[in-house]
């Protein structure tokens, strides 16, 4: 039968896309956006100077392979340059690790809530989600691993978390992936790893090594401060990570952002620096939070997490009135990104003068 339009895939008809952090509405004085986990911080001018010579080149391709790129994360983090792979953020490669792995019957595990992109990319990959419910805002990793079955290809560990901010430990960690089978594949997103300060909390390229079942997803866009940019890298065992550049569109990760992402690496001293400025901030966020009456979990990220439930809108709303915008998970809470001292204060202003605090 003919029909008005074309026909595309049933899963678009329930299909729910990725909602970019918003703006906030215009009010008096000077606004803050508080809702996508950006650095607070310009390039540094070092970068910006690499950015600004690549920049005369974009009338060229990328290199497709990024073999630049690789070496300098292979390099820096002492691994073979055949165990990493690029994409566009890491978010770009969890889709072509799920295309990798997607197809009918196929499962992929992961915590909620966690990082949002997890289930319309399953979906997309043909796979079904089975996600676990978080603890105390924490990973359930007994429950995680309760839930493997023979269908399983693939579980997203992500610690920190998004956007909650707590982090699994190494103790936690390795219980649970001496229950995964060996051809089930565990991806360690950690997006958020600069931030991390408790020494319970493992780097997963530690972890990663003796382990083929293990993958670590890392990106520029936060602590390097290459949101705009876009690119992100996998650190896995060979196979893994072929598979990965097979699933990869080509010329992903372009001309500029590869220039960029080496030469962030080359000053990531500097760049450090900044991420421990943020670090001194978030812990000022939740204790000043902690002291207005707030419930605020640990938070090892660059973010806080209210877990308001019913009160997630209505707060949202507040702040934006107050010209700050934070980020609502409907029905589960709000995540704030640390900023700038500024930001922030206007931020604990905010909410201060909110009357429902838990």
């Amino acid at each position: 039968m003919s029909s008005d339009s074309p026909r595309f895939r049933a899963v678009l008809d329930q299909f729910v896309g990725y909602t970019p952090g918003k703006a906030p509405s215009p009010a008096a004085g000077r606004t803050f956006k508080l809702t996508s986990n950006e650095s607070p911080y310009d390039p540094l001018p070092s970068v910006r100077a690499v950015i600004a010579s690549a920049a005369s080149q974009v009338n060229r391709y990328p290199d497709n392979t990024a073999a630049e790129l690789i070496d300098a994360i292979a390099t820096r983090f002492d691994v073979p340059p055949a165990h990493v792979a690029v994409g566009c953020g890491s978010v770009g490669i969890a889709q072509q690790l799920l295309e990798a792995v997607g197809e009918p019957g196929a499962e992929v595990v992961y915590a909620w809530r966690s990082f949002e992109a997890y289930p319309y990319l399953t979906d997309l990959a043909n796979a079904t989600s089975v996600p676990v419910p978080l603890v105390d805002a924490r990973h359930d990793l007994p429950a995680m691993a309760a839930a493997i079955t023979e269908r399983t290809r693939l579980i997203f560990v992500c610690t920190p978390n998004n956007p909650t901010g707590t982090a699994v430990t190494g103790a936690e960690l390795t219980a649970f992936l001496d229950q995964v089978p060996p051809d089930c594949l565990v991806v360690l997103d950690e997006a958020y790893v600069q931030y991390v300060r408790d020494p319970q909390v493992p780097d997963g390229l530690t972890v990663y090594a003796g382990r083929p079942n293990v993958a670590v997803l890392r990106t520029f866009s936060k602590a390097y401060g290459l949101a705009g940019l876009r690119v992100g890298y996998l650190v896995g065992h060979e196979p893994v990570a072929a598979a990965v550049r097979k699933t990869m569109l080509p010329f992903t990760v372009n001309s500029i952002a590869q220039a960029a992402a080496i030469a962030s690496l080359a000053a990531e001293p500097e760049l450090l620096e900044r991420v421990e400025l943020v670090v001194k901030e978030r812990d000022r966020v939740r204790h000043e939070m902690r002291g207005q009456g707030w419930s605020v979990p640990p938070t090892e990220a660059n973010f806080v997490w209210l877990p308001l439930a019913d009160r997630s809108a209505e707060f949202v709303a507040h702040c934006d009135a107050a010209g700050v915008s934070v980020r609502p998970y409907l029905p589960d809470g709000v995540r704030v990104t640390v900023a700038d001292p500024e930001a922030n204060d206007a931020f604990l202003t905010a909410a201060a003068s909110y009357p429902d605090r838990v």
